[in-house]
């Protein structure tokens, strides 16, 4: 077995783009029409909502329109409140269950429409002046005792994504069971399926940016019933979990930590490094593993690859350890001569498990006539493009959530023409994953490379390494790492 030798590194994620809300009403087993309204508003059925003919409605005033009739008074607050006062605010309303609404310039005239359409008599501030809103304004909340709004959103579940605090109490308020989530998708929370399983005939509102079409909506939710979750909840990779992994290969310490120890230590050691993350990172963080199940090697062995494959027996045990400890498992390839898919086909059962993703290590791919450490091996776009059409197809056919696509890379020429990459499965979460050692700048140097230029759908990995980073980066200097990384080992 080769010992592993590296250059610097660096990674990237791609932000949700905020194109416009959506509204959507699902009832499960129900006919249904599509009425388009502005601002890409799909509503089912057509009746459940009303029709909105101002293409800059504020996500509250849509929320209001389509989970309440009337309301005699509503809350409102500044939109420059600091949050404090703005989470007293939906406090105040989800309490009283009457909708809410922050006031900035730019939305005050649909706010005071929505509250004539309501027959708001009177409004309630939280904090600083609003502005005149066409109604009677007060600081006195005891105007909300013994007023009634008609809310109907009782029984249903409405989903939010990218949709603000006021949106999200006013959804609440109604009597709507709310989730909101991190991304628009409803196989991202763990909360969200639970509803959604719970409760299949209930009617769903999605409310958010980015949720596509109905077709879309209609088919991810049907999967958030069915299919089972990842560990740390949902269905997602990201950004509802950051993974932190330890790497290495069993019984091979000269490789990585995860050699290092038994089973039991090494899920405990993993545990123990993901709590640090814990405590730094917005999202919960999942402990993982990132075992090299197909490792180079200096000989080119029987087959004349340079690669000795793992038997899938000897890895078993670490998997299904794994799914019983809550810790997600990525298999990487390092495949010599052999190309990805071939290898990657080789451990086609443990990848049927929902907790196991995989990472093909560019470094380690020859072409014929190069031997490890004399050349730095990569592989075309193509090979990557079969690989990963396999496994989302694999994904597919056996209704399996989302899975981690690891690309490690430390050097321009590793993964050939990135834009040749294609990352439009939505079965896999593609992640170019920073992988190389040194000092900080040099690391810093690499990564900055890295990410400039990524394929869309790219999500960022970052490498640490105990002994050839000079020094190691801290947890709390790896969240600093600009963009955050969501998938980060240890090697």
């Amino acid at each position: 077995m080769t010992r592993r030798h590296r250059y610097p590194v660096r990674v990237r994620w791609i932000s949700t783009a905020v194109i416009g809300i959506l509204v959507i009403a699902l009832v499960a087993a129900s006919a249904v029409s599509v009425v388009a309204v502005p601002r890409q508003v799909s509503v089912l059925p057509a009746a459940s909502v009303d029709s909105i003919d101002d293409a800059d409605v504020p996500d509250a005033v849509l929320a209001s329109r389509t989970l309440f009739d009337s309301a005699p008074v509503a809350v409102v607050v500044a939109q420059s409140a600091d949050s404090s006062t703005t989470a007293d605010a939906a406090d105040l309303a989800i309490d009283n269950r009457v909708p809410m609404f922050r006031i900035a310039p730019d939305t005050a005239e649909a706010v005071s429409t929505e509250l004539r359409r309501l027959g708001v008599a009177r409004a309630v501030r939280v904090g600083d002046d609003v502005g005149d809103l066409g109604v009677a304004v007060t600081d006195d909340p005891s105007a909300l005792a013994g007023e009634a709004a008609a809310g109907k959103g009782t029984g249903a579940i409405v989903l939010v994504s990218a949709a603000g605090p006021d949106a999200i109490a006013t959804a609440k308020a109604s009597g709507a069971a709310t989730v909101a989530m991190p991304a628009p998708d409803p196989r991202v929370s763990g909360e969200a399926i639970r509803l959604l399983k719970e409760r299949p005939d209930a009617p769903v509102r999605v409310f958010g940016a980015g949720f596509g079409d109905r077709a879309q909506v209609m088919r991810r939710i049907e999967l958030a019933r069915t299919v089972p979750e990842l560990p740390g909840g949902g269905q997602v990779m990201f950004p509802g979990r950051r993974v932190i992994a330890l790497y290495g290969s069993p019984g091979a310490p000269e490789l990585g930590p995860v050699g290092r120890q038994s089973i039991p230590a090494s899920i405990a050691r993993v545990k123990k490094l993901a709590a640090r993350y814990d405590r730094l990172s917005p999202v919960p963080v999942v402990p993982g593993f990132e075992i090299i199940v197909s490792v180079a090697s200096a000989a080119p062995g029987p087959s004349g690859d340079y690669s000795s494959v793992l038997d899938v027996d000897a890895v078993r045990p670490w998997v299904d350890a794994a799914r019983k400890a809550g810790v997600y498992v990525t298999l990487d390839l390092q495949p010599g001569r052999m190309d990805f898919l071939t290898q990657a086909k080789m451990f086609r059962d443990l990848l049927r498990q929902p907790h196991v993703g995989l990472a093909l290590d560019p470094e380690w791919r020859l072409k014929p006539n190069q031997v490890h450490l004399t050349q730095i091996g990569s592989v075309a776009p193509a090979e990557v493009n079969r690989t990963s059409s396999w496994l989302a197809d694999l994904v597919a056919k056996h209704r399996l959530p989302q899975k981690a696509f690891v690309l490690h890379q430390f050097d321009a020429d590793m993964l050939g023409d990135r834009s040749k990459i294609d990352t439009r499965r939505d079965e896999l979460a593609f992640v170019i994953h920073a992988d190389g050692h040194g000092i900080p700048s040099v690391k810093m140097f690499t990564w900055n490379r890295i990410v400039e230029g990524l394929p869309s759908r790219t999500w960022l990995g970052w490498k640490n390494f105990f002994t050839e980073d000079k020094p190691m980066f801290s947890p709390k200097r790896t969240m600093r790492v600009a963009p955050t990384p969501w998938f980060i080992s240890y090697q």
